[in-house]
């Protein structure tokens, strides 16, 4: 394990500076530390699914000060836009919800109540999805497959790994060349690693995962693996893991 520390953490140091993310290496992050907003990383965030470099040109099409404006001209404004499971009135009604929770909190003051009980990243992002869902009743099957839902109490591993809203905390809370570390009240040992499946295969491949499934007790599993190599910082191995995996290096 000392040597795939070793290795791990070379990645770690050689992929972080500002220019590892670019539209020739693309990750949806490279549109959301433009703004260093809350609300414009999460839209960045859940629709990172699919291609990075589709991903990227569908956030770039986005016009964010839709944000500040009324319902009518978002509705008005995104009425052409879709990006593969989301249509136009999926797009405008994340903008819309956001726009309605930020007359209430912030992002980060919603997921903290949920998570300063017990230290529980799980526990806020009940909180901020059970929130997004009262503000806004409208409903669809790409605008759940946008947000998600709320996990439940219990039954961790029946649940999905929360890739896209893992990612966005690891945005806000972790501070270096690639995250933005936006938000002050998350302690980054508490994250948990955004599973997706280029992370799931590299991690098996290089004996951190064990798990056969892709869910959320696995990316507890790998969390928890990577806390042994960096007990105060262990998502800080995710962006190296994912890139290889992304890259096919090993």
């Amino acid at each position: 394990m000392e040597k795939l520390k070793k290795l791990l953490d070379k990645e770690v140091e050689k992929r972080d500076n500002f220019f590892e993310v670019s539209y020739e290496n693309p990750d949806p992050i490279l549109i959301a530390r433009r703004y260093q907003d809350e609300k414009v990383a999460l839209i960045c965030s859940l629709f990172a699914y699919g291609k990075a470099s589709l991903i990227v040109r569908f956030l770039d099409s986005l016009d964010f000060s839709l944000l500040q404006e009324s319902e009518e001209k978002i509705k008005k404004e995104t009425k052409h836009l879709y990006y593969r499971f989301q249509n136009s009135s999926d797009v405008a009604n994340i903008f819309i919800t956001l726009k309605r929770v930020s007359q209430i909190d912030s992002l980060e003051d919603i997921f903290y109540k949920g998570y300063k009980k017990e230290s529980s990243v799980i526990d806020g992002l009940r909180e901020v999805i059970t929130l997004l869902k009262k503000v806004n009743s409208y409903d669809s099957k790409g605008y759940t497959f946008l947000i998600g839902n709320p996990p439940p109490m219990k039954k961790v591993s029946t649940l999905s790994p929360y890739k896209r809203w893992n990612m966005f905390l690891r945005w806000m809370v972790r501070k270096d060349c690639i995250d933005m570390g936006i938000w002050k009240k998350v302690d980054k040992k508490d994250l948990i690693i955004p599973l997706d499946t280029h992370t799931f295969n590299v991690s098996k491949k290089i004996g951190l995962l064990h798990r056969k499934t892709c869910d959320l007790k696995a990316a507890l599993e790998l969390t928890e693996n990577l806390k042994k190599f960096d007990p105060l910082d262990p998502v800080k191995y995710d962006f190296a893991i994912y890139r290889i995996g992304q890259e096919k290096s090993v």
